[in-house]
């Protein structure tokens, strides 16, 4: 079994994923879990849930959102970073905010600590080393630079015929890049549930996405205040899955939300028949 954690962190993102080897993070936002604004899921992580050490840390892009907790970043001691290289430390710059400069600046500095090249046995995101996780991953490279929300990765993770899209905050251009890749467009068919790209808002819903991919579920990561209009497309593209309340109550669903819904978490794995399963709480 794998579990997929999507931490409420409101405007953020900030995803844990536990493979049968390997600990993973996508992402460095941090939020209101439980109405704490300072919660750290990254000190989370290692104070409660004891995990002392990353495997992989997976930076979508450099945006302070998807960045917040990397003051954290050193307690995890993580082997490996993975994260777009094809943007300058100009384009990181004159991509963000001036007052995010700090964390803007610790997230360069982290960057220069991992420029070396990573062994395939050492590398976490191979299946070959994390119990049988299939890693995909993907970026547009040709989008101006000017919005690096383009230039986020997007991350296929399939396990025991289970398959979950994690995009970033990619809009228009980046997905008429991205399909009109055909690694991309396979890589993508078959998926079961789909993390929305820029938390769920209209300016990265993209009708052509949908001519390839009908997951039973649509995970929405978003701030309590933030415009997410596009819920009902959403919804309207999702076949329904049901998703279980901490409480015992389950409910049929095509969309849920951290907003709503609090920490989601996602299970792949197989029955007792050895078919696949998915399993979704909610709290």
């Amino acid at each position: 079994m794998i579990r997929f954690v999507f931490w409420d962190v409101q405007h953020g993102h900030a995803t844990y994923l536990e493979t049968p080897k390997q600990h993973i993070v996508i992402d460095l936002g941090t939020g209101s879990y439980g109405g704490k604004q300072e919660f750290s899921p990254l000190l989370h992580l290692k104070n409660t849930w004891n995990v002392n050490q990353l495997d992989g840390v997976l930076i979508t892009h450099p945006h302070r959102d998807h960045l917040d907790d990397i003051f954290n970043f050193n307690e995890l001691s993580p082997r490996v970073l993975w994260r777009p290289q094809h943007l300058k430390q100009e384009d990181i710059y004159q991509g963000n905010r001036t007052n995010d400069r700090d964390v803007i600046d610790k997230y360069l500095e982290i960057d220069g600590r991992f420029n070396q090249t990573v062994s395939r046995e050492n590398d976490p995101f191979l299946a070959e080393n994390n119990g049988g996780v299939k890693f995909e991953v993907f970026t547009s490279k040709f989008c101006s630079k000017s919005n690096l929300n383009n230039h986020s990765m997007v991350a296929i993770v399939s396990y025991e015929s289970c398959k979950m899209l994690i995009p970033r905050d990619n809009e228009p251009p980046s997905w008429d890049e991205l399909l009109k890749n055909p690694a991309f467009i396979n890589a993508i068919r078959g998926t079961d549930i789909l993390l929305a790209p820029h938390h769920g808002r209209e300016s990265g819903f993209s009708t052509d996405l949908f001519k390839h991919i009908s997951p039973y579920l649509t995970v929405i990561s978003d701030g309590r205040f933030c415009d997410t209009s596009a819920t009902s497309l959403y919804s309207s593209k999702s076949k329904g899955w049901t998703v279980h309340r901490r409480n015992g109550n389950d409910e049929q669903r095509k969309c849920v939300t951290t907003r709503h819904d609090g920490v989601i978490v996602v299970e792949f794995g197989k029955n007792a028949n050895g078919g696949p399963y998915i399993n979704v709480t909610v709290d």
